[in-house]
């Protein structure tokens, strides 16, 4: 059985759309999930907002893809060459997982197109990405708010209409149902079984949107709501019933 750990991944950024503050963070997540092989980011190179990042991404041996500003539709001309290079690296056999780093949600033929292929797909943007990208991945980070966690001194940014991280209500309603339909004869479900479930059907998913810096289980166990226990090494969860 395939493990987070064990793909192979190219990781393809776009700086058109993305902040270069946040690189730290792109890299470590993407390892999280394996050994990155490919690492490239789009962008024309001769503009001066772009030098910020040029300096960003030598740090971490990131390949400069130039894209000349020469279309009327500059962001545009930087999509195709990301998706041509997506493609390329598809049908070369040497990946078996993209993470691709933008909140333009013109990528999202290319993830369903890639997952057509059996791909593991991670995504990563700003809160401002549509559901319909967020909800294309395997697994989506929030990128801005993972910041915001690790930077705690500095002013949270207020919230606003294009903010899609599910309200902690919702999340919490999420997993109770989750749980009630994976119910073991003994009234507990296997938190592998939830946790897997919950991946699914709210991809950006991630305690650190909501200030905690705990794993998935620990965050649940904060709330009055749930019950979790360990036997030998297994974790299982129920709803606590007053």
């Amino acid at each position: 059985m395939r493990t987070d750990r064990d793909y192979t991944i190219a990781l393809l950024i776009d700086a058109d759309n993305i902040s270069p503050i946040y690189l730290d963070i792109i890299i470590n997540e993407a390892n999280k999930h394996g050994k990155i092989t490919n690492a490239r980011v789009y962008g024309d190179w001769s503009q001066e907002r772009l030098k910020t990042w040029r300096s960003k991404a030598e740090k971490f041996s990131l390949t400069f893809v130039q894209q000349y500003a020469n279309l009327s539709n500059k962001g545009n001309a930087t999509d195709f060459t990301l998706v041509i290079d997506a493609m390329d690296l598809l049908y070369s056999n040497k990946v078996n997982a993209f993470c691709i780093v933008s909140s333009d949600s013109d990528f999202t033929k290319l993830i369903i197109r890639l997952k057509e292929d059996n791909m593991y797909l991670i995504g990563m943007g700003e809160s401002k990405t549509p559901e319909v990208l967020v909800n294309s991945y395997e697994r989506f980070y929030y990128i801005d708010q993972i910041l915001e966690a690790l930077e705690p001194k500095k002013e949270r940014k207020d919230k606003n209409g294009n903010s899609l991280i599910p309200k902690k209500e919702t999340i919490i309603k999420e997993v109770k149902k989750i749980i009630e339909d994976n119910l073991e004869d003994d009234g507990w479900a296997y938190w592998s079984i939830v946790a897997d479930q919950l991946r699914k059907k709210s991809p950006g998913f991630d305690p650190v949107n909501y200030g905690s810096k705990l794993k998935a289980l620990n965050f649940f166990k904060t709330f009055k709501d749930f019950e979790v226990k360990n036997e030998d090494k297994v974790a299982y969860i129920r709803i606590k019933h007053s």
